[in-house]
């Protein structure tokens, strides 16, 4: 039997028709009702203390403030806040910061219908939700040694397809050390040379495209 009181629901994506998608399917529900939109995460995370909803729903790129940031943020401040992160990016890292940041769900924008309903409602009921390819996605993955900051501001710079000489001028480092990054960063990894690497970088999300 539904609860009388519908849950309430904040829906922060910055994307107009995203928003209003998600929101349509949400109010269709008789037991939901989305009671606050945001566009930005630091509208989220100030619509969220105004109107403190059941249920976030937060897109995980957003300008300002991002959606992992305001999770954080919101899970500072309201520390049994239930929160669930949507994204167009599936990686294990992305879904791992996620989870670390205090979300209870993770979504791809891909999900089905009934995945987000039965998120909202399993996220609104204190449990926690991820859909079989979400788990699929962070079991494929083992995760290995983490990279350090600078060996993270390589890659970036690999991804974006500079070669070890202009990644030393960038960083203000010597050639030779950032090849010793990139090997670092290929064992890691555990992938055999730099396109390999760019690649990993962003299917896993650890580096995202502009």
């Amino acid at each position: 039997m539904k609860s009388e009181t519908p849950i309430r629901v904040l829906v922060a994506e910055d994307h107009l028709i995203a928003r209003v998608g998600i929101t349509t399917i949400l109010n269709a529900q008789s037991d939901i009702s989305v009671v606050a939109e945001a566009s930005n995460g630091q509208q989220a995370i100030e619509l969220f203390s105004a109107t403190q909803p059941d249920v976030g729903l937060l897109d995980v790129r957003m300008p300002v403030v991002g959606g992992i940031e305001a999770v954080m943020a919101i899970r500072s401040a309201f520390p049994a806040a239930r929160l669930i992160c949507l994204s167009t990016y599936g990686g294990d890292e992305d879904i791992r910061r996620a989870l670390h940041a205090g979300a209870a769900s993770y979504l791809t924008k891909d999900v089905l219908h009934d995945d987000l309903l039965k998120a909202v409602r399993a996220v609104a009921a204190g449990q926690d939700y991820l859909p079989e390819q979400v788990l699929a996605a962070i079991q494929a993955q083992i995760p290995g040694p983490a990279l350090s900051a600078r060996e993270l501001e390589v890659l970036e710079l690999i991804v974006k397809g500079l070669a070890n000489k202009q990644i030393a001028y960038v960083l203000s480092i010597a050639e030779h050390t950032v090849k010793n990054h990139v090997k670092s960063i290929l064992d890691k990894l555990a992938v055999e040379d730099r396109t390999q690497a760019a690649t990993a970088a962003i299917q896993r999300g650890i580096v995202h495209l502009p």
